[in-house]
């Protein structure tokens, strides 16, 4: 584990750190929205914008909210938020699954796709309300004053409610993932059990583009791309609607309904400032995360594993999602303690055997550090793990931990991923939401304090 100061503002005395960070995210700016990446990703990711913003309200609170009014933009009628954005001026081969694949325009006519613009027509993790409220406080006089919060309150209810009214496929209330692709730790060992039930598409049928910005080493298997493709298309030709008959992949995945659920204290927090009425937020997230215990908690495994729904099983594979219920306030005092013992016990590691929570159990038989979330450490997941520690009173590991994102961000080239015991940089490099969160953390540290 490489050493490391105990004070995050000591991590950038002079400032360098910050400025390397700012370059990442102004280079990847389109001018209107950031890519996570000029080559792997060269469009506008769901996730990954409510990441950047929390960064860029640092350099700029306008460019943030911009960042955010962007993305939502391309929201369905329905109200989904796509997870991918294309930028028309892409070619269509710089990344597959590109805008002909998805067909938004015509196959996601029915569920009320956008008619000028093409997206994907899957989700990702619905961390966007608490990167609203995050850009809103930057300069609340600016964000009044360009009525930001008032416009992105409507779509976000609208998002919020996408999720509650059509991803409710369990019939539990917490939100139902419907793609790997769609809690965001894509290549997941917790999906290889459901996964296995997909028929791959034909290796004939497609091109994958990633393999030729990033070693095969990195990235997912033929055989597991062959799945994602299938259960694409498959969504694809039943018109993108949520019926819970035509999905052979049903998760209830604990890192996605924990932001769902921390989203919605933000936008009670949000419904505050503007004169509404708080508590429909603050009772929705009361039974979601009533519903996160009795669904997902694991004692003996001392975490929050997902469920599959199609056999409404766990699944016994212990992944960092199960520790991301941290950001969730009010959770049962036993259940807090059992996941800050997992947090740094032999399976994770934190500040004994790695300086960042790995992505995959360290003990796992799946377990690899080089490859897509089996194993490497993610910087947004460790900002985010920082957050829940922090709230629950763990405040000496929280600091330790934002130290260590803030050296490893800066030593691996701001990485996409690193190795958990080395910080080898992984993926791609100049990653723009790595940038983002070091900004936000060094933020923090220079005024004494967590992030707000």
């Amino acid at each position: 584990m490489t050493p490391l100061s105990a004070n995050p503002a000591a991590s950038d005395p002079n400032g360098t750190l910050r400025d390397a960070a700012a370059r990442v995210l102004f280079s990847n700016w389109t001018g209107a929205s950031t890519v996570p990446s000029h080559t792997l990703y060269p469009h506008q990711w769901s996730w990954d914008s409510a990441f950047i913003a929390i960064g860029l309200r640092h350099l700029s609170p306008r460019r943030a909210q911009r960042e955010l009014e962007s993305l939502f933009g391309a929201q369905w009628a329905d109200g989904r938020v796509p997870h991918i954005v294309f930028n028309p001026a892409v070619p269509l081969d710089a990344y597959f699954p590109s805008p002909d694949f998805w067909r938004s325009t015509t196959a996601g006519a029915a569920a009320g796709a956008p008619r000028s613009l093409e997206t994907s027509g899957i989700v990702q993790p619905p961390v966007h309300a608490l990167a609203a409220w995050l850009v809103h406080q930057a300069d609340p006089g600016a964000s009044h004053a360009r009525g930001f919060l008032t416009r992105i309150y409507l779509r976000l209810t609208a998002w919020h409610g996408y999720l509650a009214e059509h991803r409710d496929l369990g019939g539990h209330g917490l939100a139902s993932v419907v793609h790997p692709w769609e809690p965001g730790m894509d290549n997941s060992p917790c999906w290889d059990g459901p996964l296995s039930r997909i028929t791959p598409a034909p290796a004939s049928s497609f091109r994958r583009a990633d393999l030729t910005h990033g070693e095969a080493a990195d990235r997912p298997t033929d055989m597991d791309y062959r799945r994602y493709v299938r259960l694409a298309a498959d969504y694809r030709e039943a018109g993108y609607l949520d019926r819970a008959a035509d999905h052979a992949f049903v998760v209830e995945d604990p890192a996605f309904n924990s932001l769902y659920i921390a989203s919605e204290h933000a936008l009670g927090a949000i419904a505050e400032a503007l004169g509404r009425d708080p508590e429909p937020h603050l009772t929705r997230a009361k039974e979601l995360t009533g519903q996160l215990v009795e669904r997902l908690w694991a004692p003996k495994a001392g975490l929050f594993l997902s469920r599959d729904v199609r056999t409404d099983r766990l699944i016994h594979d212990r992944s960092v999602a199960g520790l991301l219920p941290l950001l969730v306030p009010g959770l049962p005092s036993d259940i807090v303690g059992a996941l800050l013992r997992t947090v740094s016990g032999e399976h994770f590691g934190l500040g004994s055997t790695t300086a960042l929570v790995p992505s995959y159990d360290l003990l796992g038989t799946a377990y690899d550090s080089s490859r897509y979330w089996r194993g490497p450490a993610w910087f947004n997941i460790n900002w985010a793990l920082e957050r829940g520690l922090r709230q629950y009173g763990a405040t000496d590991r929280a600091d330790d931990l934002a130290t260590s994102v803030l050296a490893s961000a800066g030593a691996s080239g701001f990485a996409e991923y690193v190795d958990p015991y080395t910080g080898a940089a992984r993926g791609t490099t100049s990653f723009s939401w790595t940038a983002a969160v070091a900004l936000d953390l060094l933020a923090a540290a220079g005024t004494g304090r967590c992030p707000s």
